[in-house]
């Protein structure tokens, strides 16, 4: 979904004020670059519009900042913002800094005309992923963290009227190794479901696994298979039976 990509079919959704007649194009095109750029307000960013496959009208947006001196003078891209179902509204923005990584991006997944999907990247790399899978709440309800590239662990909010995440997914090498339950709503794992088979190569190898925000206190597994949880945990100080799933 990152900027730039191929567009979906033209029977895509189209968003509220949309129209997949390019003669039919709103003149506002809902810019998302305006939020983190301002380049409609300041006349020292450059803005360059193309159109991408499948689209007689462009419907690509780079916005441009001019940076160094003299021999150093170059330009360096800021934002990026891309109509993706071509109906004539932008749907997803992704910002850089000025050595051409990603910081940010946002996106309208199901072209309604609100952001449901926000991602957050550190040293170029994807770091979080928040996801709103209701498309109704507009804020998250899904949270996906990754370490060096790989799928760490997920949160979600399944049934907690508080908003807050009610399981946890562990991952170890893009695996999923265990996943915990709070079934009361009182932000505490309650019920840890766990791929026993997984766990024992982790034992083997004296892996260090730790809930990071999920009620539990880290669990260290030495090479000789004995377990420490650092401490008491937050569920009562109770340690959690290993169990496959």
């Amino acid at each position: 979904m990152a900027c730039g990509g191929t567009p979906p079919p033209k029977a895509a959704k189209t968003a509220p004020g949309g129209s997949h007649d390019p003669s039919q194009w709103p003149s506002d095109d809902h810019s998302l670059c305006e939020t983190f750029v301002h380049w409609k307000r300041d006349p020292q960013l450059e803005v360059s519009e193309t159109a991408g496959p499948g689209s007689f009208k462009p419907n690509i947006r780079r916005v441009f900042k001019i940076v160094g001196e003299r021999d150093n003078r170059h330009t360096v891209l800021l934002c990026r913002e891309i109509d993706s179902n071509v109906d004539g509204i932008k749907d997803v923005v992704r910002t850089f800094n000025e050595k051409g990584e990603p910081l940010h991006e946002e996106a309208d997944t199901n072209f309604d005309g609100k952001i449901d999907d926000w991602i957050n990247f550190a040293n170029g790399a994807i770091e979080e992923e928040d996801v709103d899978t209701t498309y109704a709440m507009g804020r998250p309800n899904v949270w996906k963290f990754y370490l060096d590239g790989q799928l760490s662990r997920i949160r979600r909010n399944t049934h907690c009227a508080t908003g807050k995440p009610d399981i946890w997914e562990i991952y170890f090498k893009n695996h999923l190794e265990r996943i915990g339950e709070d079934m009361t709503c009182d932000s505490h794992v309650d019920r840890w479901d766990r791929d026993a088979q997984l766990m024992a190569q982790e034992e083997a190898q004296g892996v260090e696994i730790a809930d990071a925000g999920s009620g539990t206190a880290p669990v260290t597994v030495g090479v000789n298979g004995q377990v420490s949880d650092g401490g008491a945990a937050s569920d009562g100080g109770a340690k959690a039976k290993r169990r496959s799933r």
